[in-house]
């Protein structure tokens, strides 16, 4: 149960939940309690057998601000900055691992950790005035955690460039680089990611979990060993209810009728 003093807020609307950063005064800066609250709700959502998509928002005029920094200056110590980037490492391997679609929702601002939490997601879709950034060059701070999510969703120069000027991109050159999927006018954002949401949920759930797991796994394999591990994966999706549902409703020109098996 969340309230509207929570750092995170939780919507479950059918199969799909949101999860609001809720620290707008803050620019939804990344505290230890947001941290802590993002994976905690986190692991409980991905023990939902039924849940088909999450949404990730922020309330106010930005996205995500990154680490907060005042914060993180009133602890200077080594052990605690290698157990907050750790913590945060989890929650981006949390929204990666996830078994369903993540989708970010940004408005304003994604810079620093923000920027990587874009990048930690399945999808993004952006309003057209958002900005992006990995500045913390601009403070003597590389941003080394957020480049892992960068070099994983950009080519490797575009994601360099970012990470070393600390130049702000705006939405349509991050759609360029691979950044979002897309950039949509500001009063079209909440229609845009609710098509996108009812689209994913109008698959089934069976291929979209198994094609989640599958395609985040075989990113990290040479090429022979992917093509082994996704045939094997495709041969256990065939057997499943849902494709031979799918397959016959192709064939029979109608509607696909999911159960989920």
């Amino acid at each position: 149960m969340t309230t509207a003093e929570s750092p995170l807020l939780v919507d479950r609307a059918d199969a799909v939940a949101t999860l609001t950063l809720n620290r707008p005064a803050q620019f939804n800066a990344l505290s230890e309690e947001l941290l802590e609250e993002l994976q905690r709700n986190l692991d409980a959502l991905a023990a939902d057998d039924e849940l088909r998509c999450v949404v990730l928002a922020a309330a106010g005029r930005a996205f995500c601000a990154g680490h907060d920094l005042k914060q993180m200056r009133a602890q200077p110590e080594q052990e605690y900055y290698e157990q907050l980037f750790a913590r945060c490492g989890r929650v981006m391997q949390s929204l990666v691992g996830f078994p369903v679609p993540v989708i970010a929702k940004v408005q304003g601002m994604a810079t620093a950790a923000g920027c990587q939490l874009v990048a930690s997601c399945d999808l993004a879709v952006a309003a057209d005035s958002a900005k992006f950034a990995v500045s913390g060059i601009n403070v003597g701070l590389f941003c080394s955690t957020p480049a892992v999510a960068l070099t994983r969703s950009m080519p490797i120069k575009k994601a360099f460039e970012m990470l070393v000027t600390g130049r702000f991109i705006g939405s349509t050159e991050a759609v360029e680089n691979g950044l979002i999927n897309q950039a949509v006018p500001d009063g079209q954002l909440d229609a845009a990611v609710a098509a996108l949401v009812q689209t994913i949920c109008s698959k089934s759930p069976v291929a979209v979990r198994t094609g989640k797991a599958m395609y985040q796994r075989q990113r990290g394999m040479a090429l022979d060993q992917a093509y082994e591990y996704a045939g094997g994966v495709m041969a256990c999706n065939m057997m499943a209810a849902d494709a031979a549902e799918g397959i016959d409703a192709f064939i029979e020109k109608r509607p696909p009728m999911w159960v989920g098996r």
